[in-house]
This record gives C-alpha cells, structure tokens and sequence, in this order.
C-alpha cells in the first residue's frame, strides 16, 4: 500500500537523524533554550513580520512545529504559559537540532520544493487521467473528487484523507505528498487510477 494520507507518515529526514546521532552526547540547556551559537536566526524572515511558524513534521522533523517570535516581542510570561500546557519539551535539543539542520545549507527549502513538485506531478496524473478537483491547491497537498465506488477501489491500496461528502455519489479526498514522496509513489498511484 502507498499512502499520500498526510504529510507526515515518514519518519525523519536522515540528515536530522544523523545529527541527533553527532549530537547525542553535548550537554545542552533544556526547556527549548537554544545556544548563543546557533545558526537557527532566519534575519530575513524575522524582518518582514512579528512571528511566524514553521511546521517541523511536514518537511522531515521527528516532531514539533515551532512558534518563533522576532524583535523581542514574546508575550510575557508565555513560556510559563506553554510549560502549564504540557507543550514544552524538557529536552529542547530534540527541536533545536531538527530546525537547525532543517535551515543548514537550505535543507527546508530543498525539501519542501520537493514535496511541492511531488503534488504538481500527482496533479498531473489525476488531471491526465480525468479526474476533477475540488479546488486548486497550490500546495503539497490536494483535494480531488472521486466518485464513491472509485474511492472505496482506490482505498484498498492506497491511503488517503478524506474532506468532505460533495453529494450522494461523491466525495472529496485529500492527497498529501511530502519530502519523502517518491516518483515510484506517483507512477504506482497512476497505474492504479487509469483502471477507475
């Protein structure tokens, strides 16, 4: 079975995982602190707006998505506010790593490419194969009208998410692909849909 249920079904990208490796054993501080030295600073970014989010799992990450606040402008008392919420891991290095890998050498921007060319491509396969979509997407992830019988077909070898029920005979699906998605992924996808 493929899955294009969500973004992130794969574990890490091995580059994060090699570094959590390389790293295992640095004493770093805890509670999300992030060393002096680290090359974590997105300048640009920081510069066009007050904070911003990027999403870890999508692109790679074991975990976490991280909230980074510019010009010094974090909410008072917001990482005691966070920590009360159960939301602060102990063990900052686990996020600090992947992020800082993930913008080393433009890794994020690399791999989220790839995830965006992936749907492009998925894009193609339906549109080729006559299938319409329930909007245009301009992201990794797409949403395609599927007649009920061709869904539940298509479900027993292949994952997806559903949206919502467009009528009584159809229904919206969802298709996300990610870093790790592959050609291979497409071309079995397409053989399986030319024969809805």
């Amino acid at each position: 079975m493929i899955s294009f249920e969500s973004d992130y079904i794969a574990g890490a990208h091995p580059f994060i995982l090699k570094r959590l490796a390389e790293t295992n054993m640095e004493r770093l501080s805890g509670y999300g602190l992030m060393s002096p030295e680290s090359d974590l600073a997105l300048p640009d970014i920081a510069k066009l707006c007050d904070v911003f989010y990027i999403g870890g799992t999508k692109v790679g990450a074991l975990c976490g998505e991280a909230v980074v606040f510019t010009k010094g402008n974090k909410p008072p008392h917001f990482m005691n506010s966070v920590k009360k919420r159960g939301a602060l891991l102990a063990k900052g290095r686990l996020l600090g790593i992947q992020f800082d890998v993930l913008f080393t050498d433009g890794l994020y921007f690399e791999i989220s490419r790839h995830a965006i060319m992936m749907a492009e491509k998925l894009k193609a396969v339906f549109r080729e194969n006559g299938f319409d979509f329930y909007l245009e997407s301009p992201t990794n992830q797409q949403f395609i009208i599927l007649e009920n019988c061709q869904m539940e077909k298509l479900k027993e070898q292949v994952a997806f998410g559903f949206w919502e029920k467009q009528d009584d005979d159809h229904t919206v699906v969802r298709f996300a692909t990610s870093w790790s998605t592959t050609e291979e992924d497409l071309d079995m996808l397409k053989s399986m849909i030319t024969v809805l």
